[in-house]
């Protein structure tokens, strides 16, 4: 569900993303051990950016398994990247706890064995994080239920998984901060999870899982009729609208442009590759902040 937050940003900003990208690997080994880095995305990382100080970091440089020679630039430790580490490992596991029940048992072998092998870092951060830890399952025991209604709506299911991404900001202290981070996350979720539910018509329309979106418009081939797909893009389109409505009201710092660029430029171009159906073909995707392939999650 998670994979879709992939700013095309400028060379200067791509320097500055690649370092939280990096800061929040270090970060995740640090705190919950080398198995958690595995988990590391341009998603989890737009939510420790989402969740930093504006000011701008004196960075460090090391060295690390991918990159063992020169090593890279990266952010230091923080408190903002240890709340990201925590709440990227909680959302990981149990995403791949719900792949392990939405496949039988052959099927679903891959996510109990990365599941089992993220465990112990997950342990870490929901000792560190159990009311967030508590949210996360409170809301995906939601959607699994709605799943097993068969629910049609597209608003519940989705809401669901915006309130859970919403509790990531729980923990911000300011109070003004952590309203508009909690509007910006929630309309983030509801779009990831429309988005996700839209790039999986076809493999869901041949496999017959659950998918409020076809269930919605009656999409019963995967196949978008003209009047569907306009009507879902305005859906898609007015969760946007609710993220840089929120973003305009609060001060970023040197995360601004990173941010703008992905929630006014980004988002819209991955929305629109999505409904075309060509966001997984070669060349729709920009490289990995580390000139790496990525080393998981998404």
């Amino acid at each position: 569900m998670f994979g879709y937050v992939r700013p095309e940003l400028p060379e200067e900003e791509m320097i500055r993303f690649r370092q939280a990208y990096c800061g929040l690997c270090h970060t995740l080994g640090r705190r919950c051990g080398p198995a958690a880095q595995c988990i590391l995305n341009y998603d989890f990382t737009f939510l420790a950016i989402l969740l930093s100080d504006g000011e701008e970091a004196v960075c460090r440089r090391g060295r690390c398994a991918v990159h063992p020679v020169h090593g890279r630039d990266y952010l230091p430790p923080s408190a903002a990247l240890d709340l990201a580490a925590d709440e990227s490992v909680i959302l990981a596991y149990w995403q791949l706890r719900d792949g392990v029940e939405d496949h039988d048992w052959f099927h679903g072998l891959k996510y109990r064995g990365l599941s089992g092998v993220l465990e112990p870092a997950y342990r870490r951060a929901a000792a560190a994080l159990p009311d967030f830890d508590k949210s996360t399952r409170r809301q995906l025991a939601l959607l699994a239920e709605l799943e097993r209604e068969g629910c049609d709506s597209i608003d519940r299911p989705a809401d669901a998984f915006a309130v859970l991404l919403r509790e990531a900001a729980a923990a911000v202290d300011n109070p003004v901060r952590r309203r508009v981070l909690e509007q910006l996350l929630y309309h983030l979720g509801r779009w990831i999870y429309l988005i996700d539910a839209a790039d999986d018509l076809k493999a869901d329309a041949a496999s017959g899982n659950y998918n409020p979106v076809a269930l919605r418009f009656g999409l019963r081939d995967g196949r978008w009729t003209e009047e569907s797909r306009r009507a879902f893009a305005l859906t898609l389109d007015q969760s946007v609208h609710m993220m840089t409505t929120a973003f305009e009201l609060w001060e970023f710092g040197v995360w601004e442009p990173i941010l703008r660029e992905t929630l006014y430029g980004t988002l819209f171009r991955v929305g629109r590759a999505v409904l075309d159906g060509d966001f997984h073909k070669s060349g729709r995707r920009p490289p990995e902040p580390s000139g790496e392939k990525r080393r998981g999650g998404g």
